[in-house]
C-alpha cells in the first residue's frame, strides 16, 4: 500500500471535521480561562488523529466484509477502496488494531495527567468510533449516524480540548459543559449535514446494501428539509453563544459564508448525486468551521 492508497483508506480529506473543532475548542480554553497545556494538546491530537484514522479506515474495512451478497459485489469490487485497490484486508484489520491501540494507550495516559471525566468522554467516542460501523448493526446504517457523529467529533472533541487545558482550574459540571455544547453548535450540525448529504445521497445504494438511514425512514423529501434545518440551527447556535458571551464578537464574521453554503445546498437540493453534488455539503463543512476557526482565533486574539 502507498502513501496515497493509505491517505485514502483513512480518509485524510475528511480530517478537517476534527481538527477544526480540535482548534476552536483550544481557542474557548484560552479565552474563557487564559491557559493552555501545550504537551496534553500535542498528545491529545495525535491520539484524536489516530483513531479518527482507525475509524474511516475500519469503517472501509467493515463494508467490506458484509458486502457478500450478489447485490452487494459491484459495490465491493469498485466503490470499496479495499477492492478496487485490490489490498489484503487482514492487513487492513490489523493496520486498524494498531491505530486504536496506540491511541487508546496516548490516552489513558492523559487521563491519569487529567482526571476521571477523560475517562468517559474517550470511552464514549471510542465506543462510538467502533459501533459506528462495527458490531450487529452499525450505527451508520441506523438513523442515528447523522447524531451520533455530529456529536462525537463536532462536540466531544471540542469539549475533550477546553477540559485538557482547563482540568486543574475548573469544576467537570453542566455549568462547565453548557457553553461548550452552545458554541459547538455549528460544527456539530454542519459535520451531521455531511453524513445526512451523503445518506441522502446513497440513497438508492444504501437500499440494495440493507441499511436503513434516517432517509430510509423519513424519506428523501423530508431528510433535504433537515438538511436545510440543520444549517439554520447551527448558525442560531452560533448567535446564541456569541449573544451570551460564550464565543468572541468576531466569531459572528462566520455569517458571513451563509450565502455560499446557501447556494451549496441550492445545488445539492436541486441534484442529489455522489460524485457531483455531495462535494458541496463537504465545501460546507469545510468552509464553516475554516472560518468559524479564523474569526474565533482573531477573536480571541484581540479579546473582542
Amino acid at each position: 500500500m502507498n502513501l496515497s492508497v493509505f491517505l485514502e483508506l483513512v480518509e485524510i480529506k475528511a480530517k478537517t471535521a476534527s481538527v477544526f473543532p480540535f482548534l476552536l475548542g483550544t481557542f474557548f480554553a484560552w479565552y474563557h480561562y487564559r491557559q493552555l497545556h501545550p504537551v496534553y494538546l500535542l498528545i491529545f491530537f495525535v491520539a484524536m488523529l489516530m483513531f479518527n484514522m482507525a475509524v474511516d479506515a475500519n469503517d472501509n474495512y467493515q463494508d467490506y466484509r458484509r458486502a457478500t451478497r450478489n447485490e452487494a459485489l459491484a459495490f465491493r469490487e469498485k466503490t470499496n477502496i479495499i477492492g478496487v485497490h485490490h489490498l489484503n484486508v487482514h492487513h487492513i484489520g490489523w493496520l486498524v488494531f494498531w491505530l486504536t491501540v496506540i491511541s487508546a494507550a496516548l490516552g489513558l495516559w492523559m487521563v491519569s495527567q487529567t482526571g476521571w471525566p477523560l475517562l468517559w468522554l474517550g470511552l464514549f467516542s471510542y465506543a462510538v468510533g467502533y459501533f459506528y460501523a462495527g458490531g450487529p448493526r452499525p450505527i451508520s446504517t441506523t438513523p442515528f449516524g447523522e447524531f451520533f457523529a455530529g456529536i462525537t467529533m463536532g462536540f466531544v472533541i471540542f469539549l475533550i480540548s477546553v477540559y485538557i487545558n482547563t482540568f486543574d482550574v475548573i469544576t467537570f459540571n453542566w455549568a462547565f459543559v453548557w457553553p461548550v455544547l452552545l458554541s459547538s453548535g455549528l460544527a456539530v450540525c454542519s459535520i451531521a449535514d455531511l453524513l445526512l448529504a451523503n445518506n441522502i445521497a446513497d440513497e438508492k445504494e444504501d437500499k440494495e446494501l440493507g441499511r436503513r438511514t434516517i432517509v430510509y425512514y423519513i424519506g428523501k423529501k423530508s431528510a433535504l428539509v433537515l438538511f436545510v434545518g440543520l444549517y439554520v440551527f447551527g448558525f442560531i447556535c452560533l448567535l446564541a453563544a456569541v449573544l451570551l458571551g460564550y464565543l468572541p464578537k468576531l466569531t459572528l464574521l462566520t455569517l458571513l459564508t451563509i450565502p455560499i453554503v446557501w447556494r451549496n445546498t441550492k445545488g445539492f437540493l436541486a441534484r442529489q448525486i455522489k460524485k457531483i453534488t455531495f462535494p458541496l455539503a463537504i465545501k460546507n463543512l469545510f468552509l464553516i468551521t475554516l472560518a468559524q476557526v479564523i474569526f474565533m482565533g482573531l477573536g480571541v486574539l484581540i479579546n473582542w
